[in-house]
């Protein structure tokens, strides 16, 4: 597949996630063995210190995980394990969320993502997140 069919295929599987919908999670762009998702801050995904709550920023994570490395997989594949760190608080206008394929094989692929809290023209490193996306059962 090409990075233009990866994307759109990318972009048809978001906009059939009603979770991810719910939330507001945004396909920036997509290709082979990389991905990036936008979320938009709004109060309704901050915790009562203001941040953006750990869960939604893990859950953009993954999505970066799982949509970085599901073109390396294919159809059906989905996120066997991950972890993530927390480096500094979830605040400004978005979230970023860039993956990248580290090492792949023919039944998982290994990725990290990054996710950036974006605030006018200045993205920080927000959490970092390692994880291992694997082939479905056939």
């Amino acid at each position: 597949m090409t990075d233009a069919e990866i994307e759109k295929l990318g972009r048809d599987i978001l906009a059939r996630q009603p979770f991810s919908q719910n939330l507001g999670v945004e396909m920036v762009s997509m290709g082979v063995g990389r991905a990036e998702l936008r979320l938009p801050i709004h109060d309704d995904l901050t915790q009562h210190l203001g941040m953006v709550h750990g869960g939604v920023i893990a859950t953009l994570a993954d999505m970066a995980l799982a949509f970085t490395g599901g073109p390396v997989m294919g159809e059906g594949s989905v996120t066997q394990e991950f972890k993530i760190n927390y480096l500094r608080p979830g605040k400004g206008d978005a979230l970023v969320a860039r993956g990248e394929v580290i090492a792949s094989g023919r039944n998982q692929a290994v990725v990290r993502a990054d996710v950036l809290a974006i605030d006018g023209d200045t993205e920080k490193l927000c959490a970092t997140a390692q994880g291992t996306i694997m082939r479905a059962a056939r």
